[in-house]
């Protein structure tokens, strides 16, 4: 397939087509803009949710709840499981598919496992460009998840309208929840596993820690649920639609999307000087600057500069 038939197929809601445009995010194919040049004018009306969580708390088999819970409201949906270190994690992806075989069969939902390996820019510009190719495909709700460790968490949370962060029994105290930054990027805490012993104490953790922090305009929901029972799912889904409501009334939610296109192109200038610059000093051709800076004849900051005025000119 070539690019104009891959870009007609997504606009199709073709699986394969899909399928392909979110492999040449992946890989970081070479015609990507091109891609991208052609889905862009046809997005902006899907509505995405960013799942986030230490491995292990159950994000796979929420989002195949949520699956179930969206399709049964007569709405199209498409999952996107991101693994932003390594396309080898075997496990982790097989076990995406497994958990949601219940879902395979329906034309109405897609489900795919990306890993970031080809693209220079990692999730931060991966993840809104695949979410791009599957809005443009027809997806009314898109699903990213992601294993949500470090910088992962705040790229999914950037990628996503709302984001759902999920935590379990035992998850850990409230200075290490502080210190992953989790109260700044969640819409929704998710206290999976509630089925367990300590489930409890963690919704209330989380709830003391919300009410001690600063006051917000949006309080985050602290919903517990159960994979195995199905317990809280049709909250969560609640809360989601809450959030909706609650960005579109006060304009907030054209003005996130706003600041994340800006952030997304902030991104992508600054990957191609990064690697502009690294193909200069391959080539030795900074080996002067580099002699200035370690006799501390020009400071690191002039440095940038005389870099910057290099690059520029070889662009010209």
């Amino acid at each position: 397939m070539d690019v104009d038939e891959v870009v007609r197929g997504v606009l199709e809601g073709d699986r394969r087509a899909t399928a392909r445009a979110i492999s040449m995010v992946e890989d970081g194919a070479e015609d990507l803009p091109e891609l991208i040049r052609g889905l862009f004018p046809k997005t902006g009306n899907a509505y995405s949710v960013g799942l986030t969580g230490s491995p292990g708390v159950g994000k796979s088999s929420l989002a195949a709840e949520l699956v179930k819970a969206v399709r049964t409201r007569d709405r199209s949906v498409a999952v996107l499981a991101i693994d932003p270190t390594s396309p080898f994690t075997g496990g982790a992806l097989l076990g995406d598919r497994l958990r949601m075989q219940s879902h395979a069969t329906d034309p109405q939902v897609f489900i795919r496992s990306m890993a970031t390996r080809g693209h220079l820019g990692g999730l931060a510009l991966a993840a809104p460009e695949a979410v791009r190719v599957l809005d443009a495909s027809g997806a009314e709700l898109i699903l990213i998840e992601t294993v949500g460790v470090g910088q992962a968490e705040v790229e999914v949370a950037t990628a996503a309208d709302t984001t759902l962060v999920v935590v379990s029994p035992g998850w850990g105290d409230a200075v290490q929840a502080s210190k992953a930054g989790i109260l700044e990027i969640a819409d929704v805490f998710v206290v999976n596993k509630a089925d367990r012993d300590g489930s409890s104490e963690a919704a209330r953790d989380l709830e003391s820690m919300l009410r001690m922090g600063p006051e917000l305009e949006w309080v985050p929901p602290v919903i517990r649920t159960s994979t195995v029972n199905g317990e809280g799912i049709d909250e969560v889904w609640d809360a989601i639609e809450a959030h909706r409501k609650h960005l579109e009334a006060g304009g907030e939610l054209d003005r996130k999307r706003r600041a994340r296109l800006l952030r997304e192109v902030e991104e992508m200038v600054s990957v191609r000087l990064r690697d502009r610059a690294a193909s200069m000093l391959e080539r030795g051709a900074m080996e002067k600057l580099a002699d200035d800076l370690v006799s501390r004849r020009v400071d690191p900051y002039r440095a940038a500069d005389i870099l910057m005025g290099e690059v520029g000119r070889e662009d010209g």
